[in-house]
């Protein structure tokens, strides 16, 4: 079976926690803050690895977790930053987030490396908050937490010249011809359930075909294998067309198969093709080739070809066509324009919104304020004061107020279940 698909959870470190500590030496009586911050969380990649060939390792593991930042300790000192953590996927893998649908990466290139979920940044320790009017602080910051998402991973085999065509129409025969790739070829449909990959050698021009599995009316609806494997060919730069020479209807299946590689993606459309008849071997296909060749042409083909896969006739002239076709292409473009996922907001995201709850409890959201009750300190009464000061500086208070909301009710930011009390 071949897995081209998998769901994933990624887990970036969160920051090691910032320390209280003051110093405490011999003749120093006053020694000040020396709590250090705690360190970064670890990263997570996504690394194209030439030695990966499937997404199968990703059904027997779902979960991946990058370390979290150590605290820091005292004497000013910064724990150590978390391992980041890299995990390994075939070239050709696109990296989607499993909500939202936003492309992350595109690695199309062994060794290509793309960052999909930051780690948090250490907390701070009570040396990085003394201040002329605070020489003393008794306050420090939790580590941030690290990103975490759903990802969903979609494997697109790279390759030249993708063959495709209703099943049964020759593929796997003619890869078996013009490489060394061993697929399984039978006389029956779909005995191909699975891409295969082989290297074409034209002259000091290499190429590498793929057969695609045959495909149906209805495949861009995902009929028969459709959806499985419609999206591999949209790596490719050239199709080859293969009709089946001794299908009642030829012309017809070309229209098929054409107005399905356009439902699904209007770009594979628009990709050169190579229409080509199999099987011509058989004395009735040589016969009628003349007819299908005038029908082809009155649908816009140009310079259709005849070969039969299985004695090598005119396979010479299509592997010399298309490597001709293919030097005349450009380089092709990525999927889209890769924009870095943001799960916590920056910094200057004070936007929040406020919500009363089924039990009357006041719900209030907002990417800032969440992320500072995560990294406050509750057990320091400065860290709570600080937090306090927050909630006025943000606006919040004041909106809670409006709002009406009443000594004694209850107010939930995140996890965090507060009283208010004026």
């Amino acid at each position: 079976m071949y897995f081209d698909e998998a769901r994933i959870f990624i887990k970036a470190g969160d920051g090691g926690n910032g320390v209280v500590t003051f110093r405490r030496e011999a003749h120093v009586p006053r020694g000040g803050p020396s709590g250090g911050n705690g360190g970064r969380g670890g990263n997570v990649y996504l690394a194209a690895d030439a030695q990966v060939n499937t997404l199968l390792a990703f059904g027997r593991q779902v979960h991946y977790r990058a370390a979290n930042g150590e605290p820091g300790r005292s004497k000013n000192q910064t724990g150590a930053s978390g391992e980041d953590l890299l995990i390994t996927v075939p070239v050709g893998t696109v990296a989607y987030h499993a909500e939202t649908g936003h492309l992350l990466a595109d690695l199309t290139t062994p060794g290509e490396r793309a960052l999909v979920a930051s780690g948090g940044r250490g907390g701070r320790g009570n040396r990085s908050f003394r201040s002329p009017t605070n020489q003393a602080p008794r306050i420090a910051e939790n580590g941030e937490p690290g990103e975490e998402l759903w990802v969903r991973l979609e494997l697109k085999l790279l390759a030249d010249v993708g063959i495709v065509g209703v099943p049964n129409a020759g593929k796997s025969t003619l890869l078996s011809r013009v490489s060394a790739a061993r697929p399984k070829v039978a006389d029956y449909p779909f005995t191909s359930l699975e891409p295969t990959l082989g290297t074409v050698v034209v002259g000091v021009q290499d190429m590498v075909w793929a057969d695609m599995p045959g495909l149906i009316e209805g495949a861009h609806a995902g009929a028969g294998l459709g959806h499985d494997f419609l999206r591999h060919i949209e790596r490719t730069r050239v199709l080859v067309h293969l009709l089946n020479g001794i299908s009642p209807d030829p012309i017809g299946d070309y229209e098929v198969i054409s107005q399905e590689l356009e439902l699904f993606n209007p770009r594979l459309a628009q990709k050169p093709q190579i229409v080509v008849l199999n099987k011509m071997d058989l004395p009735d296909v040589r016969e009628r080739w003349p007819e299908v060749a005038r029908a082809l042409r009155t649908r816009g083909v140009i310079d259709p070809l005849a070969i039969s896969a299985a004695t090598g006739e005119g396979v010479g002239t299509l592997t010399r066509q298309a490597a001709e076709l293919l030097a005349t292409l450009p380089p092709p473009p990525p999927i889209a324009d890769i924009a870095p996922i943001v799960v916590v907001g920056p910094d200057d995201d004070k936007s929040f919104t406020i919500e009363r709850e089924s039990d009357g409890a006041w719900r209030v959201h907002g990417r800032r304020i969440e992320r500072i009750v995560v990294m406050t300190k509750w057990e320091y009464y400065d860290a709570v004061m600080r937090f306090q000061r927050i909630l006025e500086a943000l606006g919040i208070t004041e909106a809670l107020r409006e709002r009406g909301v009443q000594e004694g009710d209850t107010v939930r930011i995140g996890d965090m279940q507060l009283e208010w009390s004026e």
